[in-house]
């Protein structure tokens, strides 16, 4: 009786997020240690995380190995790695608390809205601003995750880079994209919810 639901669940992509949501404790775990070289570590898995989700995304389209488990559990991976990491951010100073509020109060909004827009057989696409937001957010976390400001040579000069700045400069863009996405979708929503 379960097995159409359940159908498709060990394919590819399906396994590249459950590695996403797997490499969740690894990235942490060297967040807990707080040295640039260790930062570098949990940013490179970070990083690594990210690329799954383009990744799996990609495959599951390409191959047409689309599940209803890859379509439930794709977004949530996305949502526990961002939720996780800037959580964990807060008490080591390296994200305003405010903004981790903002942020992740705009994902439990915009989702309870699709929930709400799909019993009324309305489908909520992802818009351009949402798009933005999500790349701003990525960027953004994976610097702060970097954090520590770093100098590097390059070719013909050096260049003091420091993260940290970076990283809260582009979630206070992921931030304005975040909130111009969410009045998108609500004006979305009470427009096909207008005519019935």
């Amino acid at each position: 009786m379960t097995r159409p639901a359940l159908s498709g669940v060990w394919n590819l992509p399906n396994v590249l997020t459950m590695s996403r949501v797997a490499l969740i404790p690894v990235v942490c775990l060297f967040l807990v240690d707080d040295t640039p070289f260790s930062s570098i570590f949990a940013g490179a898995f970070y990083g690594i995380a990210a690329f799954t989700d383009y990744l799996d995304g990609y495959l599951a389209r390409k191959r047409k190995l689309e599940s209803l488990f890859g379509k439930f559990m794709d977004p949530l991976a996305d949502k526990l790695i961002v939720t996780a990491t800037l959580v964990f951010m807060v008490p080591m100073g390296r994200c305003p608390a405010w903004m981790v509020i903002v942020l992740l109060g705009r994902e439990l909004f915009i989702a309870g809205l699709r929930s709400l827009a799909a019993t009324e057989g309305i489908q909520i696409s992802v818009s351009t601003e949402g798009k933005y937001k999500t790349a701003f957010q990525l960027i953004g976390i994976l610097c702060l995750i970097v954090h520590f400001p770093y100098r590097l040579d390059l070719m013909f000069f050096h260049l003091d880079a420091d993260f940290h700045r970076l990283g809260i400069a582009l979630l206070l863009l992921a931030l304005i994209y975040s909130v111009v996405s969410a009045a998108n979708y609500v004006r979305g929503f009470v427009q096909a919810v207008k005519p019935r």
